[in-house]
C-alpha cells in the first residue's frame, strides 16, 4: 500500500517537538510536487541538454587493447580525455557462448562503488576468439579500431578510437552502438567543491549534502534500423516506449526514470518512475529494410528482425531519454532507429550487452548474468485473496468458508499491516488475532496458506524485542555523519531501518522468520514485503535522503534501487531456511536479480479502465526483463469497482503471473460473491479456468527458470517478424500456445480480435480460424475471446478443486491444436511443488509431447483422462498403445452450452511418466 498523504500537520512532543506529514486516508490523487523531475535534478539538468556532438573526439582510447591480467577474457585500454591528465580505464569482456559482452569505464584513482549480489555468482568471463587491431591513418589515430571477435562466429565487436565508438554488430550489422552521438561524460572525483560552489542541493525543504560531489555519468547506446524499445519498468505507460525527446532535441516528455518510490495513487499513462526499477532495455528492429532477407559475411540467410538489448548495472538514480530518428519516403515518415541516451547520477559505468538475435534469446542472455525466475512452490500460480484489512480471526474464516460456499477456488487468504501489536511487525493484536497459530491451522486443513505483511521500518520502541536486538547489533542504517541511526517516520511512527545492505543484517533477519523467533507463525505462513523502496514518510520524495551511510561507508544514493531486492532476498531466505523448502515472499520493490527471490506486483492502482487496461503492458514489460512472476491488483487497490469492472479485470487477472486480488482499506468488500448472482458466477468460472490451466502455466514456470522466457508475453515476442503486432498490447499470449484478447472496454458488446499468422481455435467453441484475420467478436459479459495457437499441446486439468493441492494428483487432459499441416508439439512438467529435489535430485517429470494427424501422439502417479484433439471431426477411432480405443464428439472447453466440435480419445489408461503413443485413424470416407 502507498503512504496515504495529506496537508494535515501534527505536532510529535516527546523530549522536543518535530513535524512530520501525516498520512491523511481521505486525499486521494498523485501528487507531482511531491517528486523531482530532470529540471529539479541537478545531475539531470547538466547531461540532458548537451547536443550531440559536443563532446565529439574527447573520448579517445589511448594506445593499444590488451589483456586483463596479460591474459585471455576481458582486454582493457585508457580512455583520455583531451585536456584530463588523468585517463580513465575501459573494459571490454565475454561472457557465454552467445556473443554477450560487457563495457566497464572507470577511474583508476578512484574507483567506483560496484554493486555486489546483483549478478550471479556463477558468472565468469569467457574469452574472446580473436582480437585484430587496424591502424588508422588519420590525425590522432582516427580511423583506428580493434576488432573483438566473440566465441558466436556471427558477433563481434567494432571499437574505434578516436573518437571512442563501440559498435556491436550480428553477422555484420551493427545493432546496438555505444556512444554514437558522442554523449559519453564521465564526471571525475573532486576533493572539494570550486571556491564559491557548494555541491550540496535542496528539494521540497530537505537538503542533500552530496560530500563526495557530482560524480554523474551518461552515454547514449543507438540501435540502428530499430523502431521500438521496450524495457527501464517501473512505470504506467504503453509496452512500445513513447520518444521523450524529438529527433531536433527538443523535449517531448519528461525522461524516463528510475528510482524506486512510493508512489501514491500512479497515473495510468505516464513516464514517471513507480516502486522498482530494471535497467533493461530491448530494441527490435527491421534489419533488411525491403521484402527481401539480406545476407550478412558468413553466407547465411538472417531472419528480417533482429532483437538486442542493453543492461546497465548500476542502481542509482537514473534517467533514460528516448529519441526516434526518421526517414522520408513516398508513404511518409519511417523510424530509422531508435537513439537513447542514459544519465545516473553516480556509480559505475558497467553496460551488458546482448546480441540477440530473437527476443528468446534476448531474455535467455540478459537471465544468465542476473539469474532466473524462482520455481515458485505450486499454490503461489493460485488465487490469492487480500484486502486492507481482514479484521480479525472471525473474519478470516468467514472469508475462508465463503469460497467454498460458492465453490470458488483459492490458494493463500492475506493479512495487511492493521493485524500486528501497532505496526511491530511479526507481532499480532491480541484483541482480534488471539490464537494466530490455530487460525492459520484452520485455514491449512483445507490445503490453504496465509500470509502476513512485514515492511522494513521498525518501530522505535524500547519495548520491541526486534528493534532493541538490532539497536544493540548496531544494524541501522546511519545518518550522513555515519554514526547515529537514522530516524524516519512510516506507518509505526518513529522508526528506524535495518541496513539490509549488510549480509550481517540479512542473515539475522533471516533468522527472525523460524518458527520459534516469530510467535504465532506456522510452516504454512508466508510473507509479504511492501513499503521496501524504502517508504519514509518524512523524507525527501517520501524515501530516504540520498547522504545517508550504509555498511562500509557507502553512501545511499549508491544503492538506493536495490535496497528493496535485499530486503525481499533476506526474508525470502528466512522463509526457506525455516521450511527448507521454496519460499514465498511478495515484494513491491525490485531491482535486476529479484527474480531470483520471488514475485512482485504493480503498487497501488486504481479501480478503472484506463488501470485496467494499463496493467497489460506493465505486466510483460516486466517480463521481458526478466521478472516474469508479477501481477496487477485485481479490481484496483483505491475505489470502489462495479460488477462490471470487477468481471472483466478477473478475465484477464487469470493470465497474470501473479494472480491477486487486493483492495484499499476504505474501499467497499469486494469479494468474489458480493457483485451479485451472475457476476459471481462469471468470477467463478473464470478462476476456475485459471485452475483448470494450472499444468501449463505450472509447465511455463519451469520454463522460466529453466531459461528465463516470460510467462505472460506480448505478441511480438512469438511473432517477431510481423510488424503489425511490435506495439500491440490489446492482446496477449500465455506462453507460446495460448492468445488472450480481454474486454478492456465499459460496456462492450464486441472485440475487434485480430489473430496473426496460423491456424487458431476458440478455446470455448473449438471454432478454428485461419490468420491473419480481423473482425468484431461479439462478446456478452461473460466472454473473453481467447484461442489456442495451432502447433501446440496445452496440458489441462478439467474437475474443478477447491485449492492447487486438492488437484495435485488428477488426471489431464492434453488439447491438442493442429497447425495446417496437422502437427503438434508441447510439453508438461511435474515436480512435487514444494521443496528443492527438483534441482538437488533431478526429482521431476517433463514430458515433450507431439502429435501428427494420421499418426501418433507420445509424450508420478499422474494419469491423462483425455485426449482432446481440436479440427478432427472426421475421424475413424484410435489405437493406444496398440489398442483400439473409440473416440467421441466433444466440446472444446469445459463451459456450459459449448459446441462438440473437438475428439476426444476418453481413458485412454495411460500415465504421464510413461512412454506411449496414441494414433488417430482416418474416417472411412477419407
Amino acid at each position: 500500500m502507498a503512504a496515504r498523504r495529506g496537508d494535515a500537520i501534527v505536532a510529535l512532543v516527546a523530549i522536543c517537538a518535530a513535524l512530520a506529514t501525516l498520512p491523511d486516508a481521505r486525499v486521494h490523487g498523485f501528487k507531482a510536487n511531491d517528486f523531482k523531475k530532470c529540471e529539479t535534478s541537478s545531475f539531470c539538468q547538466r547531461l540532458r541538454d548537451r547536443p550531440d556532438g559536443a563532446t565529439r573526439e574527447i573520448y579517445s582510447i589511448e594506445g593499444r587493447w590488451e589483456p586483463i591480467g596479460g591474459r585471455g577474457g576481458g582486454w582493457g585500454a585508457l580512455l583520455a580525455k583531451a585536456g584530463e591528465p588523468r585517463p580513465l580505464r575501459v573494459e571490454l569482456t565475454p561472457y557465454g557462448d552467445e556473443g554477450v559482452v560487457r563495457l566497464r569505464v572507470d577511474e583508476p584513482a578512484h574507483p567506483r562503488y560496484v554493486v555486489p549480489d546483483v549478478l550471479v555468482d556463477s558468472l565468469s568471463p569467457s574469452e574472446f576468439a580473436d582480437v585484430q587491431f587496424a591502424q588508422g591513418g588519420g590525425k590522432g589515430g582516427e580511423g583506428a579500431r580493434t576488432v573483438f571477435t566473440t566465441k558466436n562466429p556471427d558477433v563481434d565487436v567494432v571499437v574505434t578510437h578516436a573518437p571512442f565508438r563501440v559498435a556491436v554488430r550480428v553477422r555484420g550489422h551493427e545493432t546496438t552502438v555505444f556512444n554514437r552521438r558522442s554523449l559519453f561524460e564521465f564526471e571525475y572525483k573532486r576533493d572539494a567543491p570550486p571556491e564559491g560552489e557548494s555541491w550540496s542541493e535542496s528539494f521540497n525543504s530537505h537538503t542533500d549534502s552530496r560530500p563526495n560531489g557530482p560524480t554523474a555519468l551518461a552515454f547514449d547506446v543507438t540501435f540502428p534500423d530499430a523502431e521500438h524499445v521496450y524495457g527501464i519498468p517501473e512505470r504506467a505507460t504503453s509496452l512500445s516506449l513513447k520518444e521523450t525527446k524529438d529527433a531536433t532535441g527538443q523535449a517531448v516528455t519528461e525522461p524516463y526514470r528510475m528510482y524506486n518510490l512510493d508512489v501514491f495513487e500512479y497515473l495510468a499513462e505516464s513516464p514517471f518512475g513507480l516502486y522498482g526499477s530494471i535497467p533493461v532495455m530491448l530494441a527490435h528492429a527491421k534489419v533488411n529494410g525491403g521484402a527481401s532477407k539480406r545476407v550478412f559475411g558468413t553466407g547465411r540467410a538472417f531472419s528480417e528482425t533482429v532483437t538486442s538489448a542493453v543492461y546497465f548495472n548500476n542502481p542509482t538514480e537514473t534517467y533514460v531519454d528516448v529519441t526516434k530518428s526518421h526517414e522520408s519516403s513516398i508513404l511518409g515518415k519511417k523510424v530509422q532507429s531508435v537513439e537513447t541516451h542514459w544519465m545516473a547520477e553516480s556509480g559505475s559505468m558497467d553496460v551488458f550487452v546482448a546480441p540477440g538475435p530473437t527476443p528468446a534469446a534476448v531474455i535467455r542472455q540478459y537471465t544468465s548474468l542476473t539469474g532466473t525466475t524462482r520455481m515458485p512452490p505450486s499454490f503461489a500460480l493460485g488465487y490469492h485473496q487480500c484486502r486492507w484489512n481482514y479484521r480479525d480471526e472471525k473474519d478470516v474464516a468467514e472469508v475462508d468458508a465463503g469460497f467454498d460456499q460458492h465453490d470458488i477456488p483459492y490458494d493463500v487468504l492475506w493479512l495487511d499491516i492493521e493485524h500486528t501489536d501497532g505496526k511491530r511487525y511479526m507481532t499480532w493484536d491480541a484483541g482480534k488475532f488471539p490464537t494466530p497459530r490455530r487460525m492459520i491451522e484452520d485455514v491449512a486443513s483445507r490445503g490453504r496458506k496465509m500470509v502476513t505483511i512485514v515492511d522494513p521500518h521498525v518501530k522505535k520502541d524500547a519495548g520491541y524485542p526486534i528493534f532493541k536486538e538490532a539497536e544493540a547489533k548496531n544494524f541501522y542504517v546511519k545518518k550522513a555523519d555515519g554514526r547515529t541511526d537514522f530516524d524516519g517516520w512510516c506507518w509505526p511512527g518513529s522508526s528506524a531501518y535495518l541496513d539490509v545492505t549488510s549480509p550481517a543484517v540479512r542473515d539475522w533477519w533471516a533468522g527472525k522468520f523460524a518458527l520459534d523467533q516469530y510467535e504465532g507463525s506456522t510452516k504454512d505462513l508466508y510473507i509479504w514485503n511492501d513499503m521496501n523502496e524504502p517508504s519514509v514518510f518524512n523524507g525527501p520524495e517520501v524515501t530516504m535522503q540520498k547522504d545517508l551511510v550504509h555498511a562500509g561507508g557507502v553512501e545511499h544514493r549508491e544503492v538506493h534501487n536495490a535496497f528493496g531486492m535485499y530486503y525481499h532476498a533476506a526474508t525470502a531466505e528466512g522463509i526457506a531456511r525455516r521450511n527448507g523448502e521454496r519460499p514465498f515472499v511478495l515484494s513491491r520493490a525490485f531491482f535486476a536479480g529479484t527474480q531470483r527471490i520471488g514475485p512482485i506486483w504493480t503498487g497501488d492502482n486504481a479501480a478503472d479502465w484506463d488501470h485496467l487496461r494499463v496493467s497489460i503492458p506493465m505486466v510483460t514489460t516486466l517480463g521481458l526483463t526478466g521478472l516474469t512472476f508479477s501481477g496487477a491488483d485485481v479490481g484496483g487497490f483505491f475505489g470502489n469497482p462495479d460488477a462490471e469492472l470487477m468481471t472483466r479485470w478477473y478475465q484477464i487477472g487469470i493470465y497474470y503471473p501473479f494472480f491477486r486480488g487486493h483492495a484499499h482499506l476504505e474501499t467497499k468488500r469486494r469479494e468474489p460473491w458480493l457483485f451479485g448472482v451472475d457476476a459471481t458466477r462469471t468470477i467463478r468460472d473464470a478462476i476456475r479456468r485459471r485452475y483448470q490451466l494450472m499444468p501449463y502455466l505450472y509447465t511455463l514456470f519451469e520454463a522460466a527458470h529453466r531459461e528465463g522466457s516470460p510467462v505472460l508475453r506480448p505478441l511480438w515476442y512469438e511473432f517477431p517478424d510481423d510488424p503489425s503486432v511490435w506495439a500491440r498490447e490489446d492482446a496477449v499470449m500465455l506462453g507460446p500456445a495460448i492468445l488472450v484478447h480481454p474486454v478492456l472496454t465499459q460496456g462492450a458488446v464486441d472485440v475487434d480480435v485480430s489473430l496473426p499468422d496460423g491456424v487458431w481455435y476458440d478455446f470455448d467453441t473449438g471454432e478454428a480460424h485461419l490468420g491473419p484475420k480481423r473482425w468484431k467478436y461479439p462478446v456478452t459479459i461473460a466472454d473473453v475471446p481467447t484461442f489456442v495457437r495451432g502447433g501446440h499441446i496445452v496440458p489441462r486439468r478439467d474437475r474443478p478443486r477447491r485449492s492447487t493441492s486438492a488437484m495435485r494428483r488428477d488426471p489431464l487432459t492434453l488439447v491438442v491444436a493442429p497447425d495446417a499441416g496437422g502437427d503438434a508439439i508441447g510439453e508438461v512438467y511435474f515436480d512435487d511443488g514444494v521443496g528443492f529435489e527438483h534441482e538437488t535430485r533431478d526429482a521431476f517429470v517433463r514430458r515433450a509431447l507431439t502429435f501428427s494427424r494420421h499418426k501418433e501422439l507420445s509424450i508420478a502417479d499422474v494419469s491423462v483422462e483425455r485426449v482432446l484433439i481440436l479440427g478432427a471431426a472426421r475421424h475413424g477411432g484410435a489405437v493406444v498403445n496398440g489398442e483400439a480405443r473409440d473416440v467421441v464428439a466433444a466440446p472444446a472447453s469445459t463451459r456450459d452450452g459449448a459446441p462438440a466440435n473437438a475428439v476426444a480419445v476418453r481413458k485412454p489408461g495411460v500415465r504421464i511418466a510413461d512412454d506411449w503413443t496414441i494414433a488417430l485413424a482416418a474416417s472411412a470416407g477419407g
